[in-house]
């Protein structure tokens, strides 16, 4: 039997790269749901002391711009569609969030941290 011992450190890694991933999860169901990037966002900012100083810290910081630069061009997008210049930004904000969820989690998958 192997009986492999996992340090606190390794533990405590663990569980907040698993907060990582439930949050790139809940960005992408708000296209469904609408109401789970709230809680995504919520999270993030619970959970942002806990992964500070460690490469999952990029992650948040990724997750934080997301929400609010996705919430500012939805807004944007909202408030010009009437000038059809609103579809194009809700359908660029789209794609980029899109972007960003699926690039966010690979980098999580490989273990590496976001970009600055």
């Amino acid at each position: 039997m192997n009986s492999e011992v996992i340090a606190p450190d390794d533990e405590k890694m663990k569980s907040l790269r698993t907060v990582t991933f439930v949050v790139y999860i809940l960005y992408a169901l708000s296209y469904f749901t609408g109401v789970t990037a709230i809680i995504g966002i919520t999270v993030n900012y619970v959970k942002k002391e806990d992964v500070a100083g460690t490469w999952l810290e990029s992650h948040f910081r990724w997750q934080i711009r997301t929400f609010w630069f996705g919430l500012l061009w939805a807004v944007i997008g909202v408030l010009t569609v009437f000038a059809l210049i609103g579809a194009v930004i809700l359908f660029a904000n789209f794609c980029w969030i899109i972007y960003r969820i699926v690039k966010g989690w690979l980098n999580l998958n490989d273990g590496k941290p976001m970009p600055a």
